[in-house]
């Protein structure tokens, strides 16, 4: 990680860590960056962005510092940031911008960077960005006369996007009564347009952003409002989407949460069985649950394990050409279609499950018995010195040892905020609070505990 982009962008408060400054000059720095590999100087960036308030000021001062560099900013509005990458690796652009802080709270926001490939940008260019931010390197030169970029209204990007999940689906949605979590974000509008077009009966609810609304006690995570909608409405299925739509979790006919892990399996027997899994294997991060695994195995389906990140996750399945991955937080990817996580993608892809095998998605979930697992969130003095503290890791050692072969820990620093993730999966609820409790113990005593979340 750098000193502003973490794994998943620049991400912060809005107008104190990430302020309107910082996103002028990170588009300044795009344009002439992007401009250079074109024969008239002139690069061609597309900008999306989530429905929180600083939003539109950050998509503001992006797009004209990339204009005062000479090229041009083509605005899709309010948009997912799947829809970002699909547009970008389809529509000749040199990168893309997507302002979003994902499932955080609306004060705070993000810019993530996309290359032409709709992934997501070297490590490289973005160091580059952030000596440029911090005046390291010359100053950018602004473009005067008719050399001045444009900044172009794009929004039918978006319909293109639409037509284009529409046409992956195989089956009619019809007859299906499908519940859709917006959380007053990005698919506000998007979902209910794809899942209609598909002639689902669509319900849709949190789809009535006001700046400040979005991911407030509801979407991926706060999914417990769909779990009710669909049951008290006896409806098939249920979906809920993060602030920005690149993560999706769904809910059973029975009102029962399906995570990411659950999707996998589900998604992963089902290409098996149509001979499209082509190397068996299912790319999963360190948190995925034991009981995916022992269902994978049941299966004789195999999986990677990487980092934490669906960055990682991607990394893993474009360097061995494999199909489907993702996180437990509901981050999949199907690479055939997309190279990011895709929420909406997801959705379409479990429904075409649904309706090929007849069988609703509490059967198909049935065969994943997930271990129960806590995962405590823990404010330290410094991350890194608490992970090499002896005493720490000692007390890994010893919560691996009390849950022996029927569990597991994990301890590791967030990504994206100033916190260490303490983490314990057995067979019993009981036994992981008292292995999370043995290794946050050893930081407490140790000196490097401030405060459990």
């Amino acid at each position: 990680m750098g000193k502003y982009f973490g794994t998943d962008g620049f991400r912060g408060k809005a107008g104190v860590d990430l302020t309107g400054e910082h996103a002028f000059k990170i588009g300044r720095y795009l344009g002439w960056y992007y401009g250079k590999t074109r024969e008239d100087g002139r690069a061609k960036i597309v900008i999306g962005k989530d429905t929180r308030r600083s939003s539109y000021m950050l998509e503001n001062a992006i797009a004209a510092g990339i204009a005062s560099s000479g090229s041009d900013a083509y605005l899709l509005h309010v948009t997912t940031t799947p829809c970002v990458s699909y547009i970008t690796r389809t529509e000749d652009f040199d990168c893309g911008v997507m302002i979003s802080a994902s499932h955080n709270p609306y004060f705070d926001n993000g810019i993530k960077l996309i290359n032409f490939e709709g992934e997501k940008m070297p490590d490289d260019v973005q160091d580059e960005i952030e000596k440029y931010i911090d005046g390291l390197v010359p100053e950018v030169p602004y473009a005067t006369d008719e050399k001045m970029g444009n900044i172009v209204d794009y929004y039918f990007g978006r319909n293109r996007y639409i037509g284009y999940l529409t046409g992956i689906a195989t089956n009619s949605f019809a007859n299906f009564k499908v519940a859709l979590d917006c959380s007053n974000g990005s698919t506000w509008m998007l979902g209910r347009a794809v899942f209609d077009a598909l002639g689902a009966k669509t319900y849709v609810i949190n789809n009535t952003p006001d700046g400040t609304n979005i991911n407030r006690d509801c979407g991926s995570t706060h999914i417990e409002g769909l779990q009710k909608y669909v049951k008290e409405n006896h409806l098939d299925v249920g979906f809920a989407f993060d602030g920005d739509a690149d993560r999706c979790l769904a809910v059973d006919e029975n009102g029962n949460l399906v995570n990411g892990d659950q999707i996998m399996y589900v998604c992963a027997k089902y290409l098996k069985s149509k001979g499209q899994l082509t190397t068996n294997k299912v790319v999963t991060t360190v948190m995925s649950n034991f009981g995916l695994y022992k269902a994978l195995d049941r299966l004789e389906i195999g999986y990677e394990k990487t980092a934490v990140g669906d960055r990682y996750v991607y990394e893993n399945m474009k360097e061995n050409n494999h199909l489907i991955g993702g996180e437990q937080s509901g981050h999949i990817i199907f690479r055939k279609y997309a190279h990011s996580g895709d929420g909406l993608l997801t959705a379409i892809m479990l429904m075409g499950v649904l309706i090929d095998t007849h069988l609703p998605l509490s059967v198909l979930t049935s065969e994943v018995e997930m271990y129960p697992q806590v995962l405590k969130n823990v404010e330290v003095d410094d991350k890194d010195m608490t992970l090499e503290d002896p005493a720490v890791k000692e007390s890994v050692k010893d919560a691996e040892n009390f849950l022996g072969d029927t569990g597991r820990v994990l301890l590791r620093k967030s990504g994206t905020e100033p916190i260490l993730r303490v983490m314990a999966e057995a067979e019993s609820h009981e036994n992981c609070e008292k292995a999370v409790q043995i290794m946050i113990d050893a930081m407490k005593n140790s000196g490097h505990l401030m405060k459990v979340r």
